[in-house]
């Protein structure tokens, strides 16, 4: 099918243009002042609306196989092109884990079977993902990716994690690393160490548990040269700790969450489980550290996180609950409304941070809008209003801390090799 989408400002070239664009029925796009066609099977009028490269997620959690009760492939992609992204990293948070080639060949096929969006399967560190015992097989798990995590545990031993990023190194793969210090944990934390756990009566997880092992890593990296990614930046001094090992040279980067640049400890306004993740919602410090973070380049984007539970694990206390919340179908409305409305960052600034950010620093597919390439793209209605009510999200996990919050934009349409796979409204 050829489509012609007309009178939009498409992000094209670094910068944002008036430009008409075509569809082909092999799914490129191709980009004019003006496109007029006699025979063409759809033109839609994008007037007063914005297309930008497809955004990418560095961090999702699909649940699938193992926890479809959680969440599926299906569920997870669609929710995904919802929100506008056109790819996203898979974390190893399944069962059996991605811990050799054998499993992520299977894990791969489901994805190519079930996902609407591009799914980029990211394998574990160690077998059955426990940060403790024996390391995968790099050499043959290479086959099948270039990304490898132990996301929701820290790799305990130093010397273990040295041997993967030596290993990841000789690979030209890449550690997306979860940092947690168990040895600096209480058993049964489940909220930052602060006056709110005392007010709840919780146990609390320090700073440190996560800082601790950044220092540790980065240390690593610039002994082994291996690139490596942390994930979900929740403090100040890890803040701080990347600032500096870039200033060395290191070939390092991280990522933050629209909850955590927004949330912090003192907006937990009861004890219950969407406000429960790991790392936890730290301090208005922190947060603010964060942002900074973001705007001076030592943070490189924005992920999302996203780790949907069943109602059952969610809503309940912090005690009980499980870690994790969803938010990829509200990312940009968060960020949009939060940062680009309130004139914190330019639109640009967050489409890099979304897009194409991602695809520079991984080396992925994506993250501009490309004459005669393959069309990956969403198209939001910057004016639109919506307000957050969970129930209508299309992924399994309704758990969110922004519950009825009214945000403005709106995705329309997204498209993933030209193909339609979302579309509301347009």
């Amino acid at each position: 099918m050829t489509r012609i989408f007309q009178n939009g400002t498409i992000y094209f070239q670094g910068q944002f243009q008036e430009k008409d664009f075509l569809i082909d029925d092999l799914g490129n796009i191709t980009i004019a002042d003006k496109i007029d066609l006699d025979e063409v099977d759809e033109i839609i009028d994008c007037s007063g609306l914005h297309v930008f490269p497809g955004f990418i997620d560095p961090h999702v959690h699909l649940r699938e196989p193992g926890f479809e009760y959680k969440e599926t492939i299906e569920t997870g992609t669609k929710a995904a092109a919802k929100g506008g992204y056109t790819t996203v990293f898979a974390m190893p948070n399944v069962k059996p884990a991605p811990d050799s080639l054998e499993h992520l060949q299977s894990l791969t096929k489901r994805f190519e079977q079930n996902g609407v969006v591009h799914i980029i399967p990211v394998g574990s560190i160690t077998k059955e993902q426990k940060g403790i015992g024996e390391l995968v097989d790099f050499d043959t798990c290479i086959e099948e990716t270039f990304l490898f995590s132990d996301d929701g545990k820290g790799v305990q031993e130093e010397s273990m994690m040295r041997e993967a990023m030596i290993q990841c190194e000789k690979n030209n793969a890449v550690i997306l690393a979860h940092c947690e210090d168990e040895s600096l944990l209480i058993p049964g934390g489940s909220i930052h160490a602060s006056k709110k756990a005392e007010e709840f009566g919780l146990i609390g997880i320090s700073s440190e548990s996560e800082y601790a092992q950044v220092r540790r890593d980065l240390k690593l990296a610039k002994e082994t040269g291996c690139q490596y990614h942390i994930c979900h930046i929740s403090t100040k001094e890890t803040v701080e700790a990347l600032r500096q090992a870039k200033r060395d040279g290191c070939n390092v980067s991280g990522e933050v969450t629209p909850h955590h640049l927004f949330l912090c400890d003192e907006d937990i306004t009861e004890n219950h489980g969407r406000f429960k993740m790991n790392p936890p919602l730290r301090t208005k410090e922190d947060q603010e550290a964060l942002l900074q973070g973001l705007l001076d380049g030592t943070i490189e984007m924005i992920s999302t996180d996203q780790a949907p539970h069943s109602e059952e694990e969610k809503n309940c206390t912090f005690d009980k609950a499980a870690m994790g919340i969803v938010g990829n179908e509200i990312a940009f409305p968060l960020l949009y409304t939060y940062l680009v409305k309130e004139k914190k960052c330019t639109l640009k600034q967050l489409v890099d941070w979304m897009s194409t950010n991602v695809a520079d620093v991984f080396g992925v597919e994506g993250g501009e809008i490309e004459n005669f390439a393959k069309a990956n793209i969403t198209i939001f209605n910057l004016n639109d209003r919506q307000q957050v009510r969970s129930r209508e999200f299309l992924s399994k996990g309704k758990s969110t801390p922004f519950e009825g919050r009214w945000l403005q934009s709106k995705c329309l349409m997204t498209l993933v090799d030209g193909d339609i796979v979302y579309r509301k409204g347009l």
